[in-house]
């Protein structure tokens, strides 16, 4: 299927550099040196196909040798020379509120969107062009917080990239060690949660038959992967990513797993922050994963907990476990001594059951990045592991705390209609209560 889907690709594109190639002859005499924003205005009013893909191909080749500043002030011009008319918006609009017609109506839409929409789908159709605008937006991205103007230009290309990187036009894809080596090479330098320095660390990720790597790839980006995630089969839920990782851990035969665990997802695009495919990744996965290995019984993810450090270190003034845990957590030496663990650990996780639960952020959701993303797609939060991640970046972040989220596929859809409308998150039973478990440690004597 893959194989197939680079053919069709190969050939679109081939088609596309022939209309190019004959376009560029009837844009030499266009302006080919005017300013890149002139050449925007220009592509916006060309009627001829070839010329037009030769044009937008011109412009996306010249944005990319640009440097900050010039981007800068494209980006400028594009916000100010680009918006719509707001004298013609209020004047369609005030005649559609009278007539409701089908031709006010048509009116009032075309008044009301900006020209660089149009500009933004005549560049998607040069060679290319879709991942061109991808990178655009990343620069975008990374300029709109010292330039607000930027914003509005953000608002039309994310709403295109929407409705361009839909999930019916996304291939999932199998990754193992027979992948062509520039894209494992990708999956390897896109990876965010737990880093792969070396091509052997690559091979025990995607090689041995327990474990398996699927991605998203878009039709016009077969190079590129948008996301992928990483997928470990077990014989238990895991609490420790380092035995996930161990390359001397035992292998064992995919028939006799009967858990199979999301340990790492990663998205591989800036240019596409906002636009969520994880979602549909993970459910996918769990689905084809059951139909291939119908003894599988259990679909969990062992996850990071990024803003937990932060949050309970913030914590420290106004709550008195906080008070007593961080210090003690700051001196690393409580992770050379179990009986330590196992003290200090009961308190982590009464406050951890607190922060997943009940601390918030914007429009009453949860302070985590992670649990945002597993709780709305309709995961519970199943389990709080301490002492799961070691590393420098897992104790620097949580303190080395990682969750567990399931994926009981008979209720998924459920949990995440109820946290979309009402905010409920789902826990197990054990979550709950550790939670409950907090005012009575509060309670105790020191």
């Amino acid at each position: 299927m893959a194989s197939n889907i680079k053919k069709g690709n190969n050939r679109f594109a081939a088609m596309l550099t022939s209309v190019v190639d004959q376009g560029r002859r009837f844009i030499k005499a266009q302006a080919p040196h005017e300013p890149l924003i002139e050449r925007c205005k220009l592509l916006v009013s060309t009627r001829g196909e070839a010329s037009g893909t030769a044009l937008a191909r011109d412009i996306l080749d010249t944005y990319e040798l640009l440097d900050a500043g010039e981007k800068i002030a494209f980006f400028t011009d594009l916000a100010e020379r680009f918006d719509p008319d707001p004298d013609l918006i209020r004047k369609t609009a005030e005649a559609y509120a009278k007539s409701h017609s089908t031709t006010d109506f048509r009116r009032l839409l075309e008044a009301s969107e900006p020209g660089r929409r149009e500009l933004f789908r005549r560049l998607n159709q040069a060679p290319d062009g879709t991942a061109s605008l991808v990178r655009i937006r990343a620069d975008l991205l990374s300029l709109s917080k010292d330039h607000q103007t930027f914003a509005r230009i953000d608002l039309d290309l994310e709403l295109l990239l929407k409705a361009w990187f839909n999930r019916g036009f996304l291939d999932m894809v199998p990754i193992d060690w027979n992948t062509p080596a520039n894209l494992l090479e990708k999956i390897s330098h896109y990876e965010a949660v737990h880093e792969i320095n070396s091509w052997e660390e690559l091979r025990q990720r995607v090689e041995p038959p327990d474990r398996r790597c699927y991605a998203f790839f878009h039709p016009r980006m077969p190079d590129e992967p948008l996301i992928f995630v990483q997928v470990a089969l077990t014989q238990e839920m895991p609490a420790k990513i380092g035995e996930l990782l161990a390359t001397d851990r035992q292998q064992i035969e995919p028939s006799k797993a009967n858990t199979a665990v999301f340990y790492s997802i990663s998205n591989c695009q800036l240019g596409l922050r906002g636009i969520s495919f994880g979602n549909f990744l993970i459910k996918q996965v769990a689905n084809d994963l059951r139909d291939e290995l119908p003894q599988l019984k259990s679909f969990v993810t062992l996850s990071p907990a990024p803003g937990f450090r932060g949050w309970l270190d913030k914590n420290q003034d106004d709550d008195t476990l906080a008070r007593q845990l961080v210090p003690q957590l700051q001196d690393r030496r409580w992770l050379e001594d179990s009986g330590l663990i196992e003290k200090l650990g009961q308190t982590m996780k009464t406050l951890a059951a607190e922060y997943f639960m009940h601390a918030k952020r914007k429009q009453n959701l949860p302070y985590d990045p992670v649990a945002r993303f597993h709780l709305g797609n309709g995961a519970i939060l199943e389990r709080i592991n301490i002492a799961g991640d070691l590393s420098a970046r897992g104790l620097d972040d949580a303190y080395g705390l990682m969750v567990n989220y399931k994926y009981d596929l008979t209720k998924v859809e459920e949990n995440h209609e109820n946290y979309a409308n009402t905010g409920a998150i789902v826990t197990s039973k054990a979550v709950s209560e550790l939670a409950k478990q907090a005012e009575r440690l509060r309670r105790a004597p020191a």
